[in-house]
């Protein structure tokens, strides 16, 4: 499989069932599955789940992190149509959070141009060619540089060899590009009479998971219609992740329905903590977001959030608390491997 076609699926590790007859069927398991090279252990039905093997490769371990308490931002920040506003708002939110405390700040989706498959082209920047190529970028660095923080930098429109894309950087307290997530899965949906929107008009999608070791711990990246998408959440958990951070713009349809939702789903089913961050709501604007910038636990409990005005929300984390709710319910010890498997091909394919 090439890199171009990294992806991650959930499979039953029984991978077909020939049926030769009414009475009659084979089960096919890949070697490496087949019950000869099991290695189960029949005196124990805890072992006997493979629990281990829910996860190919296995997965890491979560690293201590680098401190265990600490302060996080979320910038709900209001979008207009002037790009050198937005860019020196977002400057001025950074710095009031940090004043406060934070020692990461998480921007929102598409927060230097307004939400708009016109707009993308217009606002691209080309991120890899440097501070004159990309001010939003350039901004995000020297404040990280100066302020000696961590910045998840929302999601900007990025310009790149030809093609177009929604994308996430993240800066270290030196300053330096730590990583750059460009969004997986593209926000193409129709709800006839409610909103129709086609990212892929004008965006190409991302190839590849993002997780980046920081100052403030392992994160994982994903921008707004990523968080959809359990497999990526579990694809980070499994690289030892103590973080998901994404930067969403849900609407007013789905909004209601599922922000919240989905936020404390992927927060539970992987013991650890979720942050999102959300542009502020613009009723007058051709998109207009639901708001609601979120940090949720490790057992799905919404610790920070607020409604759809402009707002810094700061609020705690304490990675102690994983180990905790990890030690309360051992759902990583009781999956059933024997059943099913999450396969993380990036990391396959690199061994």
């Amino acid at each position: 499989m090439k890199a171009s076609a990294l992806s991650s699926l959930l499979s039953l590790k029984c991978l077909s069932v020939q049926h030769r007859s009414p009475s009659s069927k084979k089960v096919l398991f890949p070697r490496s599955l087949s019950p000869s090279n099991s290695r189960i252990h029949h005196h124990s039905p805890m072992a006997s789940f493979n629990s281990e093997g829910a996860r190919a490769p296995p997965a890491i371990p979560m690293p201590p992190p680098p401190l265990t308490k600490f302060k996080i931002g979320l910038c709900q920040l209001s979008v207009t149509p002037d790009k050198d506003r937005n860019i020196a708002h977002a400057r001025t939110a950074i710095q009031d959070a940090a004043s406060k405390g934070a020692n990461l700040v998480l921007l929102p989706e598409i927060w230097n141009s307004p939400y708009s498959n016109d707009s993308f082209p217009v606002y691209a920047e080309d991120i890899d060619a440097g501070a004159d190529a990309s001010p939003s970028t350039a901004m995000l660095s020297e404040l990280s540089r100066l302020l000696r923080i961590t910045i998840v930098g929302g999601s900007i429109p990025e310009r790149s060899g030809g093609r177009l894309y929604n994308s996430c950087c993240v800066f270290g307290t030196d300053g330096k590009l730590l990583a750059k997530h460009r969004k997986i899965h593209l926000f193409d949906i129709d709800i006839p009479g409610k909103i129709t929107f086609i990212e892929s008009k004008t965006l190409t999608a991302g190839e590849t998971p993002t997780i980046v070791d920081t100052e403030v711990g392992r994160i994982g990246i994903g921008i707004c219609y990523d968080i959809r998408f359990p497999e990526l959440a579990m694809i980070y958990a499994a690289r030892g992740a103590h973080l998901l951070c994404y930067p969403g713009a849900f609407n007013m349809t789905t909004g209601p329905l599922h922000w919240e939702l989905l936020q404390r789903a992927r927060a539970t089913d992987n013991q650890l903590y979720v942050a999102t961050c959300s542009p502020a709501r613009d009723p007058g604007s051709g998109y207009v977001a639901w708001g609601h910038s979120t940090l949720v636990g490790p057992f799905g409990e919404i610790l920070a959030t607020t409604e759809h005005e402009e707002a810094i929300i700061i609020a705690e984390i304490d990675y102690s608390i994983l180990e905790l709710r990890r030690t309360n319910l051992p759902i990583t010890m009781q999956r059933r491997g024997d059943l099913y498997q999450l396969v993380d091909f990036q990391r396959l394919n690199s061994q």
